[in-house]
């Protein structure tokens, strides 16, 4: 073997340590990417970690994937117009908003059978479940409106007037629910249990708010704005603490306490990461590069994975007097699953 110059191992060792540096400084990248397939546009995705399992709206029907392996381990029919997908699994069920039937499907989290179909308002859109009222909470877009059922059993519990158009929705896990109205630009918190709205928070500059996360220790609210911003809010008094620039198109975020990151997934194919410093000092980490049009995001914080989803378009159609803004086609078959992690 031939004698290597001092130089040529130190340029190798300055090398390696270069090259750990960079995989040990906690920088999101892309870990993984299921091809998977299947026609359908898409909306929300839910992560469910204690079954390993991703679960994704595909227009009339959810599709189930196993986190590990990318692999479809199973599938809801019947949804039509699906937005969004809530897990509780306290109770061992999942929860679908089914916009064009405005109804949501209640079905088995093991079996993932249907148990039974409840009425909503008009064009259900986002859904949670708040395991502190043990309800679900389905936000109503045009309606603008929230239903609310009772998880166990779908008994309808009531319907909470929002004064305009809702987007996503967070718990505090103390009896609060917190939601985005896009049209007004504010978010509105409400009780829980007795469904009596307490607010309005204008939350200027952010406008058209879409997705919302919450760090329930700190009680800060994570909204994603059109115009480009992050808009963190104090949960207890609704004044906006800060703004952050992020990506354009927004349309989901999310914080992992385990980290103490929030993310924001925006169609110009970034992920915005932002480290929660304190209560009141953010700071914007990195502005990951994705896939145009990922735009919608699940977070697992057991594994702090972020899953989005995306497919490749072709050229819109001309634009006629009654489409004046045709959607280009979705290419077949070009649905894929991309994971991020560190």
């Amino acid at each position: 073997m031939p004698k290597l110059s001092p130089k040529f191992v130190s340029a190798v060792a300055f090398l390696f340590i270069g090259l750990s540096a960079v995989a040990a400084d906690g920088r999101y990248h892309q870990v993984a990417k299921y091809d998977v397939g299947g026609d359908g546009g898409w909306d929300y995705l839910t992560v469910d970690h204690a079954s390993n399992r991703l679960f994704i709206s595909r227009g009339t029907h959810v599709m189930v994937l196993d986190t590990s392996s990318g692999k479809v381990v199973g599938d809801i029919p019947d949804t039509p117009g699906v937005h969004g997908i809530a897990i509780a699994q306290d109770l061992g069920r999942g929860f679908v908003s089914n916009g064009r039937e405005n109804t949501v499907s209640i079905f088995d989290l093991k079996t993932l059978a249907l148990i039974k179909k409840v009425k909503a308002g008009t064009n259900p859109d986002a859904i949670i479940y708040d395991a502190y009222s043990h309800r679900v909470f389905a936000f109503n877009g045009r309606s603008g409106d929230a239903s609310v059922f009772e998880g166990k059993d779908g008994t309808d519990a009531g319907t909470v007037a929002l004064g305009g158009k809702p987007e996503f929705a967070a718990s505090d896990g103390k009896g609060t629910i917190f939601v985005n109205i896009e049209d007004k630009s504010e978010i509105v918190p409400f009780d829980a249990k007795t469904l009596a709205v307490k607010a309005h928070w204008p939350l200027a500059p952010c406008e058209e708010p879409s997705g919302l996360a919450i760090d329930q220790k700190s009680r800060r609210l994570f909204a994603g704005c059109s115009n480009q911003l992050m808009a963190v809010v104090n949960a207890d008094t609704g004044k906006v603490v800060t703004t952050l620039p992020i990506g354009k198109g927004v349309d989901a975020n999310g914080f992992d306490p385990g980290t103490k990151l929030a993310f924001s997934s925006n169609g110009d194919g970034t992920l915005t990461v932002v480290h929660e410093d304190s209560a009141d000092k953010f700071t914007v980490v990195e502005n990951v590069s994705t896939k145009p049009r990922a735009r919608t995001m699940a977070l697992d914080p057991k594994t702090h994975k972020v899953y989005l989803v995306t497919a490749e378009f072709g050229p819109a159609p001309a634009a006629t007097p009654e489409q004046p803004r045709p959607r280009p086609p979705m290419v077949p078959n070009t649905f894929t699953v991309l994971v991020f992690g560190k």
